[in-house]
């Protein structure tokens, strides 16, 4: 046998490599000027027009065309339905699977897989997420008419809240009846949270189940300013300083297992407001995307427009989007089931 077999090949020096690396890095950037040279990508958003899903796709539309080679234009179109799922399934098994569809949609569908949601169709793992323009705390609000103006008032009596479908909209109140012994009363089917906004000023609902602090800043000042909604809570992984003494979710658990079962629902906001391609879609083209995401958080104009408008940016990338998804797809099932049986599993 032999022991000191002379090796195969020899070493390359790290410029000689870096070379190769760049040389296939022209390669891939020509072939997707070749493929997006006068190309159109849609941008499907699955909630109505006006509010933060709306605007941070079409903040993106706007300008990540700059960054992809061939600079195709991005085309926002609403496909509003059952909480995103419409536009979710659409990208999944209708739209092209060549890089030109994207999507946006709820930020809680992994945690909806998690749970075994049984009208979820698709594998959120399988989708190719880009990039995410803002992680912000979620929010559970209550009318100011509404005599409600914390959790312990919503102890005492019943509150009407309003709610797109089965997403954070209609899990965060359950959630807190479960365990926290309020008393929501869930009113799902609102197509976005504009919907539930005039639902509010009208009185047909006393609150809004979920919408981001961002949100509220950029769509809603002056209800901030003129105290039009209560702030009953705040969820994330962390405080938010922004909004004062505002309890986080998770710091009203009686026990650490709600704790888990409540970090497991706050843990979505870091998806935020995502951008996210068909499981289909060429690897190399999923990393151009990326990579002109990339550059666009960073670009000054892009920066400029959003501060403009109030929309607060804290981007994720979409590698990072990725392992959390996976992550929260792959959480232990006893706190997975805990969940359920708190908000019920396609309900």
């Amino acid at each position: 046998m032999l022991r000191h077999a002379k090796p195969a090949f020899k070493p390359v020096s790290v410029s000689f490599l870096g070379a190769i690396l760049a040389c296939a890095h022209a390669s891939t950037a020509r072939a997707a000027d070749d493929f997006y040279k006068g190309r159109t990508i849609d941008l499907v958003i699955g909630y109505s027009p006006g509010a933060t899903y709306d605007l941070y796709a079409r903040l993106v539309s706007r300008h990540m065309g700059n960054y992809i080679p061939g600079n195709p234009r991005i085309v926002p179109r609403n496909l509003a339905g059952a909480g995103s799922r419409v536009a979710v399934n659409y990208l999944y098994n209708v739209a092209a699977q060549d890089g030109t569809a994207l999507a946006t949609a709820d930020q809680s569908l992994a945690v909806e897989q998690a749970m075994g949601d049984k009208q979820l169709t698709v594998d959120v793992n399988k989708l190719q997420w880009i990039g995410n323009p803002v992680v912000s705390n979620n929010t559970s609000v209550a009318w100011h008419t509404s005599q409600i103006r914390s959790v312990d008032d919503a102890r005492a009596r019943e509150v009407t809240m309003g709610a797109t479908g089965s997403s954070t909209s209609s899990q965060y109140p359950r959630l807190m009846n479960a365990l926290l012994g309020t008393k929501f009363k869930v009113i799902l089917g609102y197509p976005g949270a504009n919907d539930i906004n005039l639902a509010m000023e009208r009185g047909e609902v006393a609150g809004k189940g979920s919408d981001s602090w961002a949100a509220w800043k950029a769509t809603r000042p002056d209800w901030l300013r003129d105290k039009k909604i209560n702030i009953l809570v705040q969820i994330g992984l962390t405080k938010n300083p922004e909004m004062g003494d505002t309890p986080l979710l998770m710091d009203l658990a009686k026990n650490d297992e709600d704790r888990q079962v409540m970090k497991l629902l706050s843990t979505s906001v870091v998806i935020g407001r995502p951008i996210f391609a068909g499981p289909g879609v060429p690897a190399e083209r999923v990393t151009v995307l990326r990579r002109a995401f990339d550059a666009m958080v960073r670009d000054a104009d892009f920066i400029r427009e959003a501060r403009e408008a109030k929309m607060d940016l804290d981007p994720v990338s979409g590698e990072e989007l990725q392992k959390l998804v996976g992550e929260i797809v792959a959480t232990p099932k006893h706190i997975a089931d805990r969940l359920i049986d708190i908000i019920g599993g396609g309900q």
